[in-house]
Parts: C-alpha cells; sequence; structure tokens
C-alpha cells in the first residue's frame, strides 16, 4: 500500500517544525489516475482520482537523560547538561514558581498553589542534583525542595528551538495553504463518532488543511449535534444551537435565501466568530446550489505578495460589521474588525469578511476611505480566482466541517424541487473546545507524549 508524499514525508517533517513545506499550497498532492484499494486509515482525499491517507501522526518518543546540573548563581539560573550533549538553562525564579510538590502544585488539576505573592522572584539556590533516578533536585535557601522530571524539563526548555516545537505541538499552528486542487480530506460520519483514531484524523485535517468532508450521517436533522457531543458543546449563538438553512419567507439572514452568497466567513459580526463550522445537507436542490470555497491564508499570501499596501491596509484598518434582526432571540450586533488579522509575529491568524454584514458605517478618516476600498477589492479578486477556488455539491447525509476563521465559502444559487426544499442543518463549535479535544485524542491513541 502506498502512502501519499504528504502522509510519508509532511506530517514528520511539520513535527520537526519546517515552515517552508506548509507555506506551500498544495498544488502537488495529486496521486496518479488510477483507483488504489482503500488505505489503512479511514480518512481519505477527495474527489478520487486514486486514494490518499492522511494520519495524525505519533508525536515522537523521546527519552532524555541528564549528565549533569550546576548553578550558575551569578546569572541566578540552573544549567542542565543532557547525555546528547546539548544544555539548557532554567531561570532560578521559574524553577521555584513551578515547584511541583504538593504543598506549591494541585496535581489533581495541574494547578499551581503557590502564591504569587509567595513567591520571591530574586530567589537563589542553595545546591542543585542530579538524582538516582535522572530527576534533578532543587534546595531552596528556606529549606524547602522542588524535585523535577528530566523530560518536564526537557520539553521547557527556553530554547528558541524548544519553545517553537512545544507551541506547535500544543497548538497546531502550521497549515498546509492550498488552492483550487485540493483533494478535500474525507472521513466516515459513523467511525468519527466511535472511533477515537478515526476522531483524532479528521480533527488534525480540520486543523492543518482547514475542511474534512464527513460523509454517511443520517439525512435528518441532530446529526451535527451528535458530532458536537464528539467534540464537547455546541456554541449557541442568536440563531441557536443550530440553524436550518433553508429559503424562507422574510429571511432574516441572506443565506436563508435562494439567491447566490458571496465568498464570507460567517458571523464577522461577533466579536469572537465561531471557529469552525458543521454543515450537513439533509435535501439538497434540484438545480444549482453548488457550494465554493477559498483559502484564505492562501489567498491573504497572495496578496502580501502582490499588493504589500493593500494587505497593510486590510490588516490595520478596523472595519464595523453588523447583524440585527430576531431568532433565538433578538439580536444587535455590532463589531469592528480587521478583514486580515496577524499575530505579533504578523503571521496571519484569521480573516473577518462577510459582505452581506459589512456595515454602512466606516470608521475611517475620509482620505483613508478610497484606499480601503482599494484594497478590500484586490483581497476579494484573488479570492474570486478560479485558480484559488474548490467547488463542491453536498448531497444528502453529507456533512461539510470547516475552520470559519481561515476559510470563505459562498453558494451559488439554486431552485428546490417543488415537493422537497434544499435543507442544510448548520451547527458552530470554538477552536477551544476542538483543541481541547484533539489533545485528548492525541493522548488516548498515542499515549502521554
Amino acid at each position: 500500500m502506498w502512502m501519499c508524499t504528504f502522509s510519508r514525508r509532511a506530517l514528520p517533517a511539520l513535527q520537526r517544525s519546517t515552515s517552508a513545506m506548509v507555506c506551500r499550497p498544495l498544488r502537488a498532492w495529486r496521486g496518479p489516475g488510477r483507483a488504489a484499494s482503500p488505505p489503512p486509515s479511514r480518512l481519505t482525499w477527495m474527489p478520487l482520482r486514486g486514494q490518499h491517507t492522511l494520519g495524525s501522526a505519533p508525536l515522537p518518543l523521546a527519552r532524555h537523560s541528564v549528565r549533569n546540573v550546576r548553578a550558575l548563581h551569578e546569572e541566578r539560573m540552573m544549567e542542565v547538561e543532557w547525555e546528547d550533549g546539548g544544555h539548557s538553562l532554567y531561570p532560578f525564579t521559574w524553577l521555584r514558581d513551578n515547584c511541583p510538590c504538593p504543598l506549591c502544585t494541585l496535581d489533581s488539576a495541574q494547578a499551581r498553589k503557590l502564591l504569587m505573592l509567595d513567591l520571591d522572584v530574586h530567589v537563589g539556590v542553595n545546591a542543585v542534583e542530579v538524582t538516582n533516578d535522572n530527576k534533578v533536585s532543587v534546595s531552596w535557601p528556606d529549606r524547602h525542595a522542588s524535585v523535577f522530571d528530566a523530560e518536564w524539563l526537557k520539553k521547557r526548555c527556553f530554547s528558541a528551538a524548544a519553545r517553537r516545537a512545544l507551541k506547535e505541538e500544543l497548538f497546531l499552528n502550521e497549515r498546509y495553504h492550498w488552492d483550487s486542487e485540493l483533494r478535500v480530506p474525507a472521513a466516515d460520519y459513523r467511525d468519527v463518532l466511535r472511533d477515537d483514531k478515526a476522531a483524532l484524523d479528521w480533527l488534525s485535517a480540520l486543523r492543518r488543511v482547514g475542511v474534512v468532508h464527513l460523509k454517511g450521517a443520517p439525512a435528518e436533522r441532530g446529526a451535527v449535534a451528535r458530532l458536537a457531543e464528539r467534540i464537547g458543546y455546541l456554541r449557541l449563538t442568536f440563531y441557536g444551537h443550530t440553524w436550518q438553512v433553508q429559503d424562507k419567507f422574510m429571511a432574516n439572514n441572506v443565506a436563508y435565501t435562494s439567491g447566490k452568497l458571496s465568498l464570507h466567513t460567517d458571523y464577522p459580526a461577533l466579536h469572537f466568530a465561531p471557529g469552525v463550522q458543521l454543515l450537513h445537507c439533509i435535501s439538497d436542490a434540484e438545480e444549482g446550489g453548488e457550494s465554493e470555497m477559498v483559502d484564505g491564508f492562501h489567498a491573504a499570501e497572495l496578496l502580501q505578495r502582490e499588493d504589500p499596501e493593500a494587505f497593510g491596509t486590510l490588516t490595520s484598518a478596523l472595519v464595523d460589521f453588523t447583524d440585527t434582526g430576531t431568532d433565538y432571540c433578538d439580536f444587535m450586533l455590532q463589531s469592528k474588525k480587521s478583514v486580515i488579522e496577524v499575530d505579533a509575529d504578523g503571521r496571519v491568524v484569521r480573516i473577518n469578511f462577510n459582505n452581506a454584514t459589512r456595515d454602512s458605517v466606516l470608521d475611517l478618516p475620509v482620505h483613508q476611505v478610497q484606499p480601503f476600498y482599494r484594497a478590500l477589492r484586490a483581497f476579494v479578486d484573488i479570492l474570486s480566482r478560479p485558480e484559488n477556488m474548490v467547488t463542491y455539491g453536498l448531497t444528502p447525509g453529507n456533512m461539510l466541517t470547516f475552520d470559519n476563521w481561515r476559510l470563505l465559502h459562498s453558494r451559488r444559487s439554486y431552485r428546490s424541487r417543488p415537493d422537497r426544499p434544499r435543507h442544510l442543518e448548520g451547527a458552530y463549535l470554538d477552536w477551544d473546545e476542538v483543541m481541547s479535544r484533539l489533545r485528548i485524542l492525541r493522548r488516548s491513541v498515542h499515549g502521554n507524549v
């Protein structure tokens, strides 16, 4: 059984934080034009031109032994020399702050009991030594003692490489950028509900790629709620715990019509927009209704490269979004957000754009209005390029799960069957709950690594 290049190389490479690779679009993810027998992993790529697999690779196991420790009193740090020849430095204050003894830590909650007011931020040490069982012992001036596990210390090394690796392990921030040649990862809905490995593969792909197609759900209401229970709980919004996408009389949202929807993220009118969207097809349209999606991070990267001025405008200007109406209860929302959000390192972390709910209020100096419109149009032009867009149609029982902070999605106009209107049921999750479940599943499947 062959594995695609992504499975054999990309995941292990990602664990080594090779960020250069993940910034390339997934144009190379094309398999041979022949069918293959079903892979061991339940997660595959769609549409099928040969089967591909994407598994959640286990984190590399490593056991680190301490060769020597010494106190650097002038620098107020402890130096650990590892058997592999590496060295790590740990400030005395940080060690005292993280003492794992029962007086300082509530082990059952993995929470600190030591109060900040009781921490001497200029503390020194009396002695440091390696114990017979490969732990590090620290004696403090007040006769308190702390014993640290070697693996625990190694994982929390303050070197740039160690911090980068731990951040990636905890948050899976690296993404696979893609264009129109993406094959949407697909998994079986029932497998995800009952099998931890299948659920872990689903969530890992959802985080890395931004979208996963689940097949085999019952074509009835309630499937999104059952999937959400696999994670934790649904995100309640003003449209309810779940919401029904249908052509409705006096619609309180443009999605509840049969017309074309432009590329958008959901709910930028909320200051904390939902992180993940679940969209389940119960009844499809007689004609039309196909959906389109674009990797917003890939598009933002293209904008930054092709039009840095526009990128700077959309990352700095705060745009007003609004949403007013009645559904689960009445609402009148207002928020201010940049269309492209970046973190302290300039890395794109979120896209906020919904033309339907972009307010007429534009809180900018008048001389910045035209540059803003020029920048927004430049971004929308990139988003709308056919080479950046994936088109798909959902049939009854199929469900699309995707990253609402990253993907923009749209819908073509449609016509329903007279006796069976088009009906999708949707729901939201937040990334905090999704990442929590992903970490728990990773521990369940791969052990406490």
